[in-house]
This record gives structure tokens, sequence and C-alpha cells, in this order.
């Protein structure tokens, strides 16, 4: 082929050479794809073999990826000072022979953040991700930068979150990263946030309401209401209603806020079945931080509901998840007790990665 040969190599497999119109590429994790120019379409099986393929080993010495403008990924050769948008390594591909998994569903409680954004190219994404410097939230904004996307952190200690951004850049240079200081227990800051944000005048396809407290002993925000109710509920349902111009303008996009099954255990109702909001946030006599951390979470599945019904006409989806067991964050750090737990747990919970 012409391409293969500008790139210095030559077409070495005819089971392989593509049809007229068709084009062979790759994503920035590998993987080759191939675009169909009469029809406009893309499909990840080669179009006579129906192989799936990608890349082994590093670019050839000289050479660096590059993103242009559109996102699209282009290749420099700095020997010959030339460029090219065909992956130099397209002559030494590897089938891709994935088993067959034996249950229904896709994924599963095994499946990692990569393995599922694997392929996937998020090139001129904008992704926010609270409480990202440390725990899931760091494996979710680090898999999202890894695969082109724009991620904000958005933290209350930024010093941390520098470290974290420091982290995602270390994995790969070119990652789009930045921190931004976000305190939910602050309803000012959510605010200043939210104004910060808007003053870059980008889109937002991602919001992943991910930070929380747990265990607290009792404590009133600056605003007046428990802590627990505000970090883990309040802050974030403010924080979406001050981006949801955004988000809306940026259609398709979405909202994920992290839940927790131990919403199953607790209600926000009294005796009549009308919402008693004194249990949203209650007084010290009242207050019991398992109870509380369980309210927030139902709080948090309640409000996504909603706000999928409200939004999802406008191009907005809303998800509530349970990332499962994770034991290994730090999210127990507020009461020598429950680090104990969590540290004769951990064997049979799942990793941040996993979660």
């Amino acid at each position: 082929m012409a391409a293969l040969r500008y790139a210095g190599l030559d077409d070495t497999d005819s089971e392989d050479e593509l049809p007229p119109g068709w084009e062979q590429r790759t994503t920035k994790d590998g993987w080759v794809y191939y675009a169909n120019h009469t029809e406009e379409k893309t499909q990840w099986e080669h179009p006579k073999t129906g192989k799936r393929k990608r890349i082994a080993g590093d670019l050839p010495y000289g050479w660096e990826q590059e993103t242009d403008e559109n996102g699209q990924v282009f290749f420099v050769d700095h020997i010959n000072k030339r460029t090219t948008y065909l992956d130099p390594r397209l002559a030494f591909t590897v089938d891709d022979n994935p088993t067959k998994p034996t249950a229904r569903q896709r994924y599963d409680g095994s499946t990692t953040a990569m393995e599922i954004l694997q392929g996937r190219d998020f090139s001129g994404k904008v992704v926010i991700v609270t409480g990202a410097n440390s725990g899931i939230g760091f494996e979710t904004a680090k898999s999202f930068a890894l695969h082109g996307a724009h991620v904000i952190l958005a933290c209350r200690n930024m010093t941390r979150a520098n470290e974290a951004v420091s982290r995602i850049l270390g994995e790969w240079h070119k990652a789009k990263v930045e921190a931004m200081t976000l305190d939910l227990a602050v309803l000012r800051s959510v605010q200043h946030f939210a104004q910060a944000f808007k003053a870059k005048n980008v889109s937002l396809h991602v919001l992943v309401c991910n930070a929380a407290v747990f265990a607290l002993p009792w404590s009133l925000t600056k605003d007046g209401l428990e802590t627990t109710f505000q970090v883990n509920h309040l802050g974030h349902f403010y924080l979406v209603q001050l981006l949801q111009d955004v988000l809306c303008r940026s259609a398709p996009a979405r909202v994920v806020v992290v839940s927790s099954e131990s919403h199953r255990f607790t209600d926000i109702n009294d005796s009549s079945g009308k919402l008693d909001f004194s249990r949203l946030s209650p007084s010290k006599n009242d207050y019991w931080a398992m109870l509380a951390y369980n309210r927030s979470k139902l709080c948090n599945i309640l409000f996504s509901n909603e706000l999928h019904r409200r939004l999802s006409p406008r191009g907005v989806t809303s998800n509530a998840v349970h990332p499962g067991n994770v034991m290994y964050s730090s999210i127990h750090r507020s009461w020598w007790v429950y680090t104990l737990l969590f540290t004769l747990a951990r064997p049979f919970t799942k990793s941040m990665k996993l979660g």
C-alpha cells in the first residue's frame, strides 16, 4: 500500500489488504480500527478477515505520536522530518482473539476502568471528577485522561490534587489534566468552582460526583448543615444545578453519581410516609454516623433518578452507581475502628482499579 511505503514499510500481508475506500487507523492506546470513507462509518473488525488487531511494541526510534486540533492521532518522524496519520507499527499488528465471556454481561465486578475504556478515544471530551486525588476518583480521572479526555480533578486539598495530576502526567506526559479547588462542605466554594469552570468556555461531557465522607463525628458546616449530608449529597446537588446549562449545551452528556448499596438500610420518611427533613440534617442527639452516610447515599439515588427524568429529553443522562465493596480507599480515616475493620476486610473486597 502506498501509505505503508510512505511510512517506510512494505505491505507483506496480502490477506490484510483493504478494499477500496477503506483506511486503517489506530487509537491512542494501540487498538486498530477501520474507516469506510464511502459509507462514512468505522468498525473494529477487518472488513475482509473479520479479525480485530492491536499494535505490538513501541514506536520506532525517532518517531513520536501527536494529536491534531480535531483530536485525531498522527505520527512525526523526526529523523526524516515528515508526518503521517498512518501508525508505522501497523505492519507489526497482532490478532486480538478475546475469549467469549461465560456471563451474560460484557463487564462484571472484576473489570477495571481501563478495560471498560479500552479502544475508546475521548479526545475533545471534558470530564470533571470530584474527590479525584485518591481512591476510585483518582482511578476514574486517570482512566479518562489516558484515553484522551480533558480531565479536571475537583478537590478540596490542592496539594494532594496537584500530586495526583503529576502521577497521571507521569504515565502519559501529554495527558490533559488539571486540578481545581472544590470544597463541598462550603456552598460558596461550590459556587466559585462553577464560576471558574464556566470562565474556561469549554463543554462538559461527563460529571462524576464521586467525593464523599464516611463515619464522621457530628459537626455542622459553615452553611449550618450536618457535614455528611452536605458533602455527600447537597454539595453535589448544588454543583449539578450550577453546571446544568453547560451540560445541556454539551449534549450528549452524562452525570454519574457514586452512591452505595448501603442506601437500602435506611429511610428518610416519617411514620406517615412523608419526607422527614430532620433526618437529612439531624441534630447532635439524633446523629449516628453510619445512618447519616446511608441516608446521604439514598439521597444520591433519588436525585440521580429525578435528574435523569428531567434532563434526558435534553440529551443529558444521569446514573447512580454502586462501586462495590472497596476497602482500599481512605474514606474510613475518621475513626480507628472503621480503619481496623476495613483493613481486615480488604483481602475479600475490590481494589481501587476494580472499583
